[in-house]
């Protein structure tokens, strides 16, 4: 299985933002030993394109601003990305984060989807009714409508925040 890595210059038939000598390095410095016993040829690379799927499913209409060019395989590089909590981003005019990177948390929330990934588990997997109670004479099934059966990968999407547009009381205020 071959990664090939987005690495901000538009790659032709990316399908990875990071390689797995990158992410070996990622989980190394975490001490993560799941990840250090996969099969370097094999799982590695599956993980890691099947985390780069689900970023493309989950976030592509969440991005900040718009993909650089028309036949990029992947959401990054992007143009217009608020680079929050930068050195002169505090005034009237924001920094930006240059359309030939793929920033580093984007990168990191790969692995992080990744290594989930690798305990053969469907990252987007079918869903289903949740059941609250059961009952078996006279049969009553009771559906529990208050909680969500979609799986959220909350250390992603914490890392993934800022790279997100915002709406309502997310949005930033400013003053003019």
């Amino acid at each position: 299985m071959t990664i090939i890595v987005e690495d901000g210059s538009i790659v032709a038939g990316a399908n990875s933002y990071v390689s797995v000598a990158t992410a070996d390095a990622y989980f190394a410095l975490r001490n993560n030993t799941v990840w250090a016993s996969l099969d370097p040829v094999l799982a590695k690379p599956a993980c890691l394109i099947k985390a780069t799927d689900y970023m493309l499913q989950a976030y592509r209409t969440r991005w900040q601003g718009f993909r650089v060019g028309i036949v990029q395989s992947l959401d990054w590089p992007r143009f217009q990305v608020v680079s929050f909590g930068s050195p002169g981003n505090y005034g009237p005019s924001p920094y930006y984060y240059p359309p030939t990177v793929v920033p580093t948390e984007i990168q990191n929330a790969q692995c992080e989807l990744a290594v989930r990934a690798s305990a053969y588990v469907d990252l987007a997997p079918d869903l289903d009714r949740i059941t609250s109670s059961e009952k078996i004479g006279s049969i009553a099934i009771t559906y529990d409508n208050d909680f969500s059966p979609v799986i959220t990968y909350r250390a992603v999407d914490l890392l993934l925040g800022p790279f997100f547009n915002s709406s309502g009381v997310n949005s930033r205020v400013g003053r003019s």
